[in-house]
């Protein structure tokens, strides 16, 4: 069995530039404020990436200028709150 990855964004350092909307569009929007994050589990960072949809990600986070993509081997709701 896979073990699987997980993102967010971090709202707090998030310039709202959309490269990551552009590079993993399956898997970033912005909000109403122009702000980015993960649609698939309303940026709480709790649903694994799809496989197919790593490979975006991954390079969203390398191209991201304020480094707000987060991602991790496990739900985020086990390491931070909110």
């Amino acid at each position: 069995m896979s073990m699987g990855k997980y993102t967010m964004i971090n709202k707090e350092t998030c310039i709202a530039c959309g490269s990551c909307g552009a590079l993993a569009s399956d898997v970033f929007d912005n909000d109403e404020y122009g702000f980015a994050f993960c649609k698939l589990d309303q940026n709480s960072g709790s649903v694994p990436i799809a496989d197919h949809l790593l490979e975006d990600v991954i390079e969203a986070q390398e191209c991201c200028p304020s480094e707000s993509i987060l991602l991790a081997d496990e739900p985020f709701q086990q390491l931070v709150n909110g």
